[in-house]
């Protein structure tokens, strides 16, 4: 057998990602917040990319999203995939773009917040100018620490004593690990130990609950007999709510433990939590849906989106040598396809939820309790896109309702099976399970069979115990041994 060299043509289609696709991909699973960082960094690095400050004009602003998205719109995602052999054309593409009023379709709360804002005098600070910074456990301690008589020695124990402690305020070194890491005595990180441990907030570095709350009952000079022995050795017991015992062993009334547990629960087994280092997480809704009589109005957050338009101001560029021309086509074209991939966005986006509405209007009107099972390729069948566009468009968006601000994921719900052949929402039972518990005999608490049993009466809905169980973990609730309450 020879082996030889060969030459052969091949002609073959495929379909490739164009930067095209892939900026309008992106931009359809930016959440609010996320879409306007972009448009501002877009305005900032694109000659051709301005702001259009005119107002839209009155034909646009009363236009509803469905007639302004007519067939010379954006494109669907499977338009935006070419072949190799076909780059498209220029002319087409500004042809059949109508981009200058591309949001006033979608306008809604913009025209409020802009006379808002003027109403605030002129030299009046930023709004987060106005906000006070909040302290750091770190940074607490470490003025403390400062304030205090100690050496220098014990000054560099101190801080890095500090700088071993966790969230929560307990330290996550040993004594021995710390006097090695300051060349000094265990005696020494002892005594500076106890100096911090009783700084604000008491009981900061401890090593265990239990040490943290003592050193908390020592400073406060609690000196019950009862409840130090608690604290010492009965934590577990009282976790998990083993009462019994604890009464047959100090010989007293389920009363007196119970006021004994009410000052044990004004302590902070915690000390550092609240002083977390976490920043809150902001939630911008990318739509509201509010109710208008009987219907239910859909409106696209547009605040601090600005209207986009591309620049004529390098239109007389003949003077220009061959790669600057190109440059600035290149430029156009970045800044045409964005115009138009934030006009497909905001239609998908609208389209889609719009869908969402319809499928699970009882939610709409009645809450949780009324969400039905969903799935992509409903919602992807109803507004004749892929299932793919589906989830990237609802993923990180919120939408604010009547009942709360969700992500749009929320609505998709998996289904669970009735015994009459229907089905109801997993999201649906929950909402149930946690009104079942919220409403129970705080003495006698609803085991998860219980639940299970209360379920099939009154939900036809057969579910196991480790199904309800996991379902109270995911709602965050304890066991019905931890819910009993001592009363």
């Amino acid at each position: 057998m020879s082996l030889e060299m060969r030459q052969q043509l091949k002609l073959s289609q495929q379909l490739v990602m164009t930067p095209q696709l892939q900026q309008a991909i992106k931009l359809l699973q930016l959440s609010h917040l996320e879409l306007l960082e972009t448009v501002q960094n877009e305005l900032l690095e694109n000659p051709f990319l301005e702001e259009d400050a005119s107002p839209s004009n009155s034909e646009s602003e009363n236009a509803s999203p469905e007639e302004s998205a007519s067939a010379d719109g954006p494109p669907d995602e499977d338009e935006f995939f070419q072949s190799k052999e076909d780059t498209g054309s220029e002319t087409d593409l500004a042809r059949n773009a109508d981009w200058e009023d591309y949001l006033g379709d979608f306008d809604s709360t913009t025209k409020q917040s802009q006379i808002r804002e003027t109403e605030l005098p002129e030299d009046s600070p930023s709004f987060e100018a106005r906000l006070s910074t909040k302290p750091s456990l770190d940074g607490h301690l470490a003025w403390q620490l400062h304030l205090s008589d100690l050496t220098e020695e014990q000054m560099e124990i101190g801080e890095t004593i500090i700088g071993n402690l966790d969230s929560s305020g307990y330290l996550q070194a040993s004594v021995e690990e710390i006097a090695q890491q300051t060349s000094a005595a265990a005696g020494e990180v002892e005594a500076v130990l106890f100096r911090i441990q009783r700084f604000d907030p008491v009981g900061v570095a401890a090593r265990s609950p239990r040490e943290c709350l003592l050193i908390q009952m020592e400073v406060l000079e609690i000196k019950d007999p009862i409840m130090l022995d608690l604290v010492s050795n009965h934590l577990e017991d009282l976790e998990k709510k083993r009462y019994k015992p604890l009464i047959k062993k100090y010989k007293i009334s389920m009363d007196d433990l119970s006021d004994l547990l009410d000052r044990l629960q004004a302590l902070d087994p915690l000390p550092g939590a609240s002083y977390g280092n976490e920043e809150p997480a902001y939630v911008s809704p990318d739509v509201f849906v509010h109710k208008l009589g009987d219907e239910f109005m859909v409106l696209l957050n547009e605040e601090g989106l600005p209207h986009l338009k591309v620049s004529d101001l390098y239109s007389n560029s003949s003077n220009l040598n061959q790669k600057d021309m190109e440059y600035l086509q290149e430029r156009k074209r970045s800044a045409e396809w964005l115009i138009k991939s934030l006009y497909q966005r905001q239609r998908t986006l609208y389209k889609v939820t719009e869908s969402i509405v319809r499928h699970q209007r009882g939610f709409f009107e009645k809450g949780v309790s009324a969400l039905k099972p969903l799935i992509l390729k409903e919602i992807a069948e109803d507004v004749e896109m892929h299932e793919s566009t589906i989830s990237r468009i609802t993923t990180n968006k919120y939408v604010a309702t009547p009942h709360g601000v969700h992500l749009l994921k929320f609505f998709f719900d998996s289904a669970l099976s009735l015994d009459n052949g229907a089905q109801v929402g997993s999201e649906s039972v929950k909402d149930f399970i946690k009104r079942l518990i919220a409403e129970e005999d705080q003495k006698d608490p609803l085991s998860d069979d219980a639940i299970s049993e209360l379920l099939k009466e009154k939900l036809k809905v057969n579910i196991a115990r480790r199904t309800v169980a996991k379902y109270r973990t995911a709602l965050g609730l304890d066991s019905s041994s931890k819910r009993r309450a001592v009363l």
